[in-house]
């Protein structure tokens, strides 16, 4: 297929998400509003180090924004028939998991964009040579990375948005929980560093700490290198799922 064909179609397909459900309600409410609640709940009144604990907070933050927009389309868009319209124009499941991806990727990285340069003014970060280097591909395959999953969620689903959303948010707070948000990588051991190590947010807190001047467990290329991974994964079954439902009619 023609490339140019296939970047018109990206871009169309992103465009038509942003311009749709950057407004909806639930986007705001799991993407923005929940996690920040979630931090405050379990900084406030405790005598913790902000610059030991922000980095998890900017991480959470982006897996939540970004992850929040690709689990509302396709139930959405089933619901109300554009799904099947949609696959009649000359676009392929393919092309409109990327264009999700990508409206999903956007938001986050807007939303997280906006949290880290708050935290510039609230946190004396070092910001070094390191940093300039290794932010712009945390922020960027984060997002990606993120976006795909929350795209992977929306697959399977029917035309009830309420359940998808539900499903999510199963998958996604179990993350942030093994993921050292809440606890430093650096004071995990055993098993449950193990079970740390399969999560992909883990990485990406990992990847923060380092860029802003913690301490990190995972040299900074292996956290890149799995986030690629992880991207890969989720849309490759995105479009596996996507396929097999389309082939019967769901």
């Amino acid at each position: 297929m023609n490339l140019s064909i296939v970047a018109r179609g990206v871009s169309s397909v992103a465009i038509k998400d942003i311009k749709v459900y950057y407004k909806k309600a639930p986007v705001f409410i799991f993407g923005l509003i929940l996690p920040t609640f979630l931090f405050f709940a379990f900084f406030m009144g405790r005598n913790l180090d902000l610059r030991t604990y922000y980095p998890g907070f900017l991480a959470m933050s982006l897996f939540f924004t970004a992850s929040s927009v690709g689990p509302l389309i396709t139930p959405w868009e089933k619901q109300t028939g554009t799904f099947e319209r949609l696959l009649t124009l000359p676009v392929s499941i393919p092309v409109i998991i990327m264009g999700d991806t990508l409206a999903g990727a956007g938001f986050g990285l807007i939303i997280s964009g906006l949290v880290f340069a708050f935290g510039l003014f609230i946190t004396p970060f070092e910001i070094g040579l390191l940093s300039l280097l290794t932010l712009p591909l945390l922020f960027a395959l984060g997002n990606l990375c993120f976006a795909a999953l929350g795209v992977l969620l929306s697959s399977p689903a029917g035309p009830v948005p309420a359940n998808i959303m539900m499903l999510s948010s199963l998958v996604r707070f179990p993350l942030i929980f093994i993921s050292g948000v809440f606890v430093p990588l650096s004071e995990m051991s055993g098993a449950f560093l193990g079970v740390t190590m399969l999560s992909p947010l883990t990485y990406l807190v990992d990847g923060f700490n380092q860029a802003l001047g913690n301490e990190g467990v995972i040299p900074m290329a292996i956290d890149l290198l799995v986030l690629l991974s992880f991207t890969i994964a989720f849309l490759l079954a995105a479009n596996h799922v996507l396929k097999r439902k389309a082939l019967k009619g769901l």
